[in-house]
């Protein structure tokens, strides 16, 4: 098997104060930012709904969820849906509040090194801390965002 086939598909999105790491799978459309709809008691990383295709997608500001600041939608704002990998019939996607559009890359195996989670551990919502050539990026933790949102949209 030559290197080349074993490269991944991925894309790198920015948020406000990191950027993630996703499979191209992962990821169903990009759209530009338009206001959510408010949603009653949310938590603050939840910024409301929107509409796509019918469904009322949960808004996630990642760089909140993770504690990594406060992130706001506007000029040269992105939102990306994203497939829920768990299965659950109420959530099959969410949405991610973006800087700008994502990149495609492709990534071998051996670009990628494990980085340091440092000693508090990994927030809610990031998998892993990863280097990725000479840039410290994060992998979501799809699964842990989605119980969130279950968790904050259940109360």
């Amino acid at each position: 098997m030559s290197a080349a086939n074993q490269d991944i598909r991925a894309v790198l999105i920015q948020t406000e104060a990191s950027r993630l790491l996703l499979p191209n799978a992962t990821i169903s459309e990009v759209l530009s930012y338009a206001e959510p709809e408010p949603m009653a008691d949310a938590p603050d990383w939840l910024l409301g709904q929107i509409r796509w295709r019918g469904w009322r997608l949960p808004l996630v500001a990642f760089a909140q969820l993770t504690g990594q600041g406060i992130e706001h939608g506007g000029l040269g704002s992105k939102v990306v849906v994203l497939k829920s990998l768990g299965g659950e019939a109420s959530l099959p996607f969410f949405a991610l509040l973006t800087k700008g559009f994502p990149r495609l890359v492709s990534v071998s195996r051996d670009a990628l090194v494990a980085g340091d989670a440092g000693e508090s551990g990994l927030a809610t919502g990031v998998r892993a801390h990863v280097q990725l050539n000479d840039e410290t990026v994060l992998i979501p933790d799809i699964d842990g965002i989605e119980r969130a949102i279950l968790q904050a949209t259940a109360a």
